[in-house]
């Protein structure tokens, strides 16, 4: 690949990288490098300890072995910018910038290790069918994972086209607004073009990175947005909406009309890492709500004067969105824990503490139940 065959680039462009996302903030962090004589480029595919990387001078391959260490967060991924070799066979890549933002889940293995999923990711489209029905645990999770990486979340509810009526559509949209506090929720059919021209304008200032289940329709989507064929596409499941794998690598792709998108490979799990200010994000009323407890440590469980709980009782909170949101903090504070004794033990303090009040609380309701 030629410059003059890098997307966006022209005559006016001052840099052949910015199509790529390349700024005045990135070209300050590399000087030290630029001055040690390397490449900066941008990671667009990681395969088997070597990664493609878009540079100035065009696309090159090379080997990621001096940026491997034990600790799985800080390898090379897709939507790094890297200092790379000159000249070299093989070529490597001697470091990576400081990233701006991480997508991290937590990985389906014992070892209680995260998995960085992508880089410097402005926007985190989570794809969501409507060819099946809606499971809102599953986006909070998500969307949870994605105010925790600094990306701005916004759901993507693709095959809008299987949704012929406009009320049954407003609907399920508003079901997902109501989930996703301070996220935009953009119905689009990839057939029909429908909400792409409102997608497209959201994407196309810095890095997005797409997301979402086997089956979501992320590369029929991504193949719209750029504007011709680049991703396979293959057919799911009727019975359940579900397709196996189009996309096995995570792709960086420079859109026609300005940003840059990541494909990702379909994730069956979406395992939290350290996200309880995520979580915290998504369930943002949640917060507001718990300012007007009595007591500033309540749990929501079964306090007096609970804020909380009134508002489920009143049905100014779904209860849906409670038991989702104690699942989710349980779910985060089993992780961090595995990694933090000194939460341990503050978990293990808290067990005790609450099997404490529930013994005092039986041993209260016998010795009423007596002295009727």
């Amino acid at each position: 690949m030629s410059l003059s065959s890098l997307p966006g680039s022209s005559s006016s462009t001052s840099h052949p990288l910015e199509p790529y996302g390349w700024d005045a903030g990135w070209e300050a962090e590399f000087a030290p490098y630029e001055a040690e004589g390397l490449l900066a480029g941008r990671v667009v595919r990681v395969d088997r300890g070597q990664c493609d990387v878009v540079t100035a001078d065009g696309p090159l391959r090379a080997d990621t072995a001096f940026v491997t260490p034990h600790d799985p967060l800080r390898v090379v991924c897709t939507g790094d910018w890297v200092a790379v070799e000159p000249g070299g066979n093989p070529r490597y890549v001697r470091t990576y910038l400081p990233r701006r933002t991480a997508f991290v889940r937590s990985t389906s293995s014992q070892r209680s290790e995260g998995q960085i999923l992508a880089a410097n990711v402005d926007h985190a489209v989570i794809a969501v069918s409507l060819a099946v029905e809606l499971d809102l645990g599953r986006i909070e999770r998500f969307l949870a994972l994605a105010w925790e990486s600094g990306a701005q979340p916004v759901v993507v509810l693709t095959k809008a086209d299987l949704v012929p009526d406009p009320v049954t559509l407003s609907y399920l949209v508003q079901d997902v607004e109501t989930s996703a506090p301070g996220v935009a929720v953009v119905p689009v059919s990839s057939l029909g073009g429908e909400g792409l021209d409102t997608l497209a304008a959201i994407v196309g200032g810095g890095t997005s990175v797409l997301l979402g289940q086997s089956g979501a329709g992320k590369s029929t989507l991504a193949n719209a947005l750029l504007g011709e064929d680049v991703m396979d596409v293959q057919a799911t499941r009727d019975v359940d909406g579900k397709g196996r794998h189009t996309t096995t690598t995570r792709n960086l792709l420079a859109l026609p009309g300005g940003g840059v998108l990541i494909d990702t490979p379909g994730l069956r799990g979406v395992g939290l890492w350290d996200a309880e200010t995520g979580v915290g994000q998504v369930f943002s009323e949640i917060a507001e709500l718990a300012e007007r407890c009595r007591f500033h440590d309540c749990a929501h469980e079964a306090e007096p004067g609970c804020a909380v709980l009134t508002a489920v009782d009143t049905g100014e909170l779904p209860e849906r969105r409670l038991q989702s949101y104690r699942k989710l903090q349980r779910e985060n504070q089993r992780i961090v824990a595995k990694t933090d004794a000194r939460l341990r033990a503050e978990i293990r303090k808290d067990w005790k503490r609450k099997g404490a009040m529930g013994k005092a609380a039986m041993e209260a309701k016998r010795g009423a139940h007596w002295r009727s």
